[in-house]
């Protein structure tokens, strides 16, 4: 698989999951309807990593503009490349985003709340306020890209070899999906943790483009701080990290 197919298809299933479980749990006459905050930021997390656990050999599982654009700031990833990653992405959560519609489609005609809807597409954060909110994205997104970047893969010394490889196979993409968890739990209040450009803007996009019954507009004036925010936040853990 091309590591562009790759971020492809794990950003596909990072938003199909990930999203999936947002309208599972706003959208009426769900199974898991009303089931709260921490479904949410669970079913995220294990989005997280199934995103990462198909990717991860073959592109690096950035499923983020922001991870690439900081991996590149901080000469970890060929900028030539940048621009394929971005695209592969974007195209993954379009075709996600438009799973999860299909999915849902009969609760999305149920549904009579149009936040609740584009809450299944987008973030929008708890109370307005375009510095405070930024402000949180870009916190969110250095903790996660900051923290990818100081992930040490595992190593193992044996007296008489001098070099040994060792790996933890599906479940190394284990802790990326741990730490989108913390970071949903612990900073994900304010503004619903975007933390990812790719998540927010191209299914903001795809709520504007498709067929959903009765449904309110894409909210395009916040649509610039999930996209700022996590672009700058991982700028910002490029900088960190080199520094120290």
């Amino acid at each position: 698989m091309s590591p562009f197919m790759a971020e492809l298809i794990g950003t596909m299933l990072l938003i199909l999951l990930g999203n999936g479980v947002v309208a599972n749990v706003v959208l009426r006459n769900t199974k898991g309807n009303d089931s709260g905050w921490i479904v949410i930021t669970a079913g995220w997390a294990m989005a997280v990593f199934v995103g990462v656990l198909v990717s991860q050999d073959y592109s690096g599982a950035h499923l983020n503009p922001a991870v690439t654009l900081g991996l590149a700031a901080a000469g970890s990833f060929p900028l030539v490349e940048v621009v394929p990653y971005i695209l592969a992405q974007a195209a993954g959560a379009a075709i996600g985003q438009t799973l999860v519609w299909l999915s849902y489609h009969r609760h999305f005609d149920a549904t009579d709340d149009r936040d609740a809807k584009l809450a299944t597409f987008c973030t929008a954060p708890a109370i307005r306020n375009p510095f405070s909110n930024l402000t949180t994205e870009i916190i969110g997104t250095f903790v996660l890209v900051f923290t990818a970047m100081s992930m040490a893969a595992p190593s193992i010394e044996i007296e008489g070899i001098e070099s040994a490889r060792v790996g933890l196979g599906a479940i190394g993409a284990l802790p990326v999906g741990l730490l989108v968890f913390g970071i949903g739990l612990s900073l994900g209040g304010p503004t619903g943790y975007a933390i990812n450009p790719a998540r927010d803007l191209v299914p903001r996009i795809m709520h504007m483009i498709l067929p959903i019954r009765d449904k309110r507009d894409s909210d395009w004036g916040y649509s610039w701080v999930p996209v700022i925010g996590p672009i700058l936040g991982g700028f910002l853990a490029a900088s960190v990290y080199l520094a120290v």
